[in-house]
C-alpha cells in the first residue's frame, strides 16, 4: 500500500479533491510516525499494533564477498496482527 493509494481511498469515500487527500493521507502517515517517536507503540483496534524494538549490535557476513560486517545497534518496527485481521485473512 502506498501514501497515493491512501489518498485515493480517501477521494473517493470523502469526496474532496485529490489535494485534500493527499494532504489528508500525509497527515495520518506523519502523526502514526509521530506516535511511535514519542511512545514507542501504535493500536489500531480490529487491524493490529505496532511497536518499536531495539536491536542490538551484531555480527553479519556481506552476501556477495562473504567477509563478515559489524552492523550498528539501531531500532526497528515490528508489527502484530489483531486476532480479526487473521481471521478475515
Amino acid at each position: 500500500m502506498s501514501k497515493a493509494f491512501l489518498a485515493s481511498v480517501l477521494q473517493e469515500s470523502l469526496d474532496c479533491t485529490g489535494v485534500a487527500a493527499n494532504r489528508a493521507a500525509s497527515a495520518l502517515v506523519d502523526s502514526i510516525v509521530h506516535q511511535l517517536k514519542t511512545t514507542g507503540g501504535f493500536t489500531l483496534p480490529s487491524f493490529g499494533t505496532f511497536t518499536v524494538k531495539k536491536t542490538k549490535a551484531r555480527k553479519a557476513l556481506n552476501p556477495r564477498t562473504g567477509e563478515p560486517v559489524k552492523v550498528k545497534a539501531g531500532k526497528t518496527v515490528r508489527f502484530k496482527a489483531s486476532p480479526s485481521l487473521k481471521k478475515d485473512v
